[in-house]
């Protein structure tokens, strides 16, 4: 199978000569086409700026990024803004919906600046709100929403577009035990019936034993990788636990 994202033996410093930090040093991955992938590790370990680079928000030091044919460590200027704004999915820890449009007016912004038909854009906000449960929501501004709703309508944003890939920063960070086990039931949902492949940073190992695989960094490199495979998600949890506590417990 072709993976949709091909990380390259990719490097990513900060600072100077002076002041060096190594954030990630040769990290290799890939992730297949309709995979729910999950990022652990400690604060520090370089999964968020592994994101970022993954994201187009930072740029590698050294090695390369591929999603589809698409080497995005090469993309600049407008057609870095195209390819972000067209292949790329973002679910944001705290939403980042525009207060002064309804629920329906944020999923359907994006399709709107690709200029598709008003009557293509219904059809497609109906579908995914009836698949996030979020159908009774459309009219209302995100101020008149609870945190759960408006982290669905934000999945609902990302995904409206088709992205080749779904990248979510902490989803259920803002959320309620109750909201979060609904939003990723309804990720996981997603991705099974819709192919959706979901790349998602979490420090959280309840909300990593919803995917597929995950993986764990440490000190800007790959320590170990799981997969889900036939196990149920509470034994999944458990291996999941495992490896945290080899990993120190944080």
């Amino acid at each position: 199978m072709e993976p949709i994202l091909r990380i390259e033996n990719i490097d990513k410093y900060y600072g100077n000569k002076s002041n060096l930090t190594k954030a990630l040093s040769h990290l290799s991955l890939h992730v297949n086409k309709g995979e729910f992938v999950a990022i652990m590790g400690a604060s520090g370990s370089g999964k968020t700026t592994l994101l970022n680079c993954v994201s187009t928000i930072d740029k590698v030091t050294a090695g390369h990024i591929y999603i589809g044919q698409t080497d995005i460590t090469q993309l600049k200027g407008n057609a870095l803004n195209r390819f972000r704004r067209e292949e790329l999915g973002f679910i944001f820890q705290d939403f980042n919906l525009l207060d002064t449009l309804t629920a329906y007016e944020n999923i359907a912004l994006a399709l709107s600046i690709q200029k598709v038909a008003a009557k293509t854009i219904e059809k497609r906000v109906q579908q995914i709100a009836q698949a996030l449960n979020i159908e009774d929501v459309l009219n209302k501004f995100p101020y008149q929403m609870s945190g759960g709703q408006k982290q669905r309508v934000a999945s609902a944003r990302a995904l409206i577009t088709n992205p080749q890939l779904i990248l979510a920063d902490e989803p259920t960070g803002a959320l309620d035990s109750r909201s979060s086990q609904m939003l990723l039931s309804s990720l996981r949902q997603l991705n099974e019936q819709l192919e959706a492949t979901i790349m998602m940073v979490t420090h959280d190992a309840f909300s990593a034993s919803y995917a597929s695989r995950v993986v764990f960094i440490k000190d800007g490199q790959i320590f170990n990788e799981l997969l889900r495979g036939d196990k149920k998600r509470k034994e999944f949890f458990d291996d999941i636990i495992d490896v945290v506590t080899l990993l120190g417990g944080q």
